[in-house]
């Protein structure tokens, strides 16, 4: 009997990492604490020595040591300025290549980044999108800090592609392709990247964190469900954990604003001007005017989000009303698409979203509207999520489905099969718990793909069936940030020491200090939920002046 290929990383090579190390104990699992001192690396001639280990399952791309510097520009670094990175060792490759479906090749590619001054750490850091590439390993996400990134502080960091090149969602066709994206990619690559780290270093890493945004968050969720041995620590960020329900979300939003859309000379909606500008900040304004005194000061942010209940029809254009107010085709719109998708007998297909500042931000616009002058969308939701929709979360794939003529009543049936690979939604943790794992969730209250409600909803279902989940489990709510950063929000905090803390040194996160360039010279508290940030007195730019209570 043969081990599944992805098992495979070849004899000779785990031969060579077992003579190598010396207590090769936690190699296939999270790895034993050691002492929190520095460890000297390898250098340049133990990086090239890296080559050695390619066989048949493992293809060693390239293997060089880097000279402390600047990061690489990059369109995967949405940052204002390219952080610094220490002397390292870069190792690129893929691991069990095949030729699948259609004469494709695939594999799991991969990069790890292994620095000079090693602080014992490894750190998975997730993917986003369709993956597709191999971003910088650099520990981007979430960081907070953007110059300040995972890899600078001495982790060692290893990213992949998911399984497939490209960031077309036509990867789905191929059956092991789909499998290595919705989950099964993950083990393998995490066991990969450490057992490399302990062949360079000379001995396994002391402590493994996965850390994601978005679909990256999603896939943090995935390890702790699926592979609860591999990690101490998790951070997912704004987590698509219940990405087909989300999909199907997708959907009903372009339906609904392309059918309140002026046409182009074709005929075709014009997806961008279904909601004007003014219309966003008219909106974003009255959920201000409603709800963002209620936390004790008005300052931009509305904390208290379970205290929030914003009625867009407050906004319905009376007779004689031209201007400040809203059409009535337009305040259904908005109804439908916070309320959710439904079938055609009111039956919730996801879950509503929730009323917040950052609707009349780009971050909100470009999934949901986009910049398109003209018939053909660039808005995100019309793009990137129809595509996965037809290819993805389809089965079996459908490339001629429109969001006009996607069929609600059979939403959960066409997405049933990905949905069972790929969505994160499970709430058995006992051996995570077990092993004193820690996982952090960050989620911005603006957020227009993935709704909050859904993962405040799915923690407290965790809530409800462990005792104290806060001490393994808590969720943080950001408000006004859009999908992973951006909009009217403190959207910078450093989450990763936030966990490193609480695994290594038991130190729970009772709030989080954030920052943003939105409110430049203002801290503010991310309280654990049901927690929120509360104003008792004094200096209403400091975060000290805020604390974290439950409403009564």
């Amino acid at each position: 009997m043969t081990m599944p290929q992805h098992r495979r990383i070849g004899v000779t090579f785990q031969l060579a990492v077992v003579a190598f190390i010396v207590g090769a104990t936690g190699l296939y699992a999270a790895p034993a604490r050691a002492t929190n001192s520095a460890v000297a690396p390898g250098g340049p001639a133990a990086c090239q020595r890296l080559r050695a280990l390619a066989n048949d399952d493992l293809v060693i791309t390239g293997a060089r040591w880097l000279d402390a510097g600047p990061a690489p520009a990059s369109a995967m670094l949405p940052m204002r300025a390219q952080p610094r990175l220490p002397a390292h060792c870069l190792i690129r490759g893929v691991l069990a290549p095949r030729v699948g479906v259609g004469a494709t090749k695939y594999g799991l590619g991969f990069e790890l980044r292994m620095p000079d001054a090693w602080n014992g750490r490894f750190l998975f850091q997730g993917g986003s999108g369709l993956d597709g590439v191999v971003a910088p390993a650099i520990g981007l996400a979430p960081t907070g800090d953007r110059g300040a990134v995972a890899l600078a502080r001495g982790f060692a960091v290893i990213s992949s592609d998911g399984g497939h090149e490209g960031p077309s969602a036509a990867f789905a066709a191929d059956q092991q392709a789909r499998l290595d994206f919705a989950y099964a990619g993950l083990g393998p690559v995490a066991e990969l990247g450490q057992r490399l780290v302990a062949r360079y270093y000379g001995r396994p890493a002391r402590d493994a964190y996965f850390a994601g945004c978005s679909n990256g968050g999603r896939e943090a969720m995935v390890v702790a469900e699926r592979f609860p041995t591999l990690f101490n620590g998790i951070i997912a960020g704004d987590p698509g954990f219940d990405l087909s329900k989300a999909a199907t979300a997708e959907m009903w939003s372009v339906k609904h604003l392309s059918a309140i859309a002026p046409k182009d000379s074709r005929g075709f909606p014009i997806l961008s001007e279904a909601l004007t500008a003014e219309d966003l900040k008219l909106v974003a304004s009255a959920v201000l005017q409603t709800c963002d005194a209620r936390d004790g000061l008005r300052d931009g942010m509305i904390n208290d989000v379970a205290a929030c209940h914003f009625d867009p029809r407050q906004l319905l254009c009376k007779a004689g009303e031209g201007r400040q107010c809203l059409s009535e085709s337009k305040v259904r719109a908005l109804e439908a698409i916070f309320d959710g998708p439904r079938d055609s007998s009111g039956r919730p297909l996801y879950t509503s979203l929730p009323f917040d500042a950052g609707i009349d931000t780009p971050g909100w616009r470009i999934w949901k509207l986009g910049t398109s002058p003209t018939g053909t969308p660039n808005a995100l939701d019309a793009t990137l999520g129809v595509e996965a929709m037809r290819y993805y979360f389809m089965t079996p794939p459908d490339p001629a489905m429109t969001p006009s003529t996607f069929d609600f009543d059979r939403a959960q049936q066409v997405t049933a099969q990905t949905a069972a690979l790929n969505d994160a939604t499970g709430t058995f943790f006992s051996s995570y718990i077990a092993r004193g794992g820690k996982l952090i969730i960050y989620q911005g209250m603006s957020d227009p793909v993935f709704s909050p409600n859904a993962i405040i909803g799915w923690y407290r279902e965790v809530m409800s069936e462990y005792r104290q989940p806060e001490q393994w489990a808590r969720l943080f709510l950001v408000p006004g940030m859009n999908h992973c950063g951006g909009g009217p929000a403190t959207d910078q905090f450093d989450a990763l020491t936030a966990i490193v803390r609480w695994t290594e040194d038991g130190e729970v996160p009772t709030r989080i200090i954030a920052h943003g360039a939105a409110f430049p010279g203002v801290t503010r508290p991310l309280c654990p939920y049901p927690e929120y940030a509360r104003y008792h007195g004094g200096n209403s730019t400091d975060e000290r002046s805020f604390e974290c209570v439950i409403r009564p």
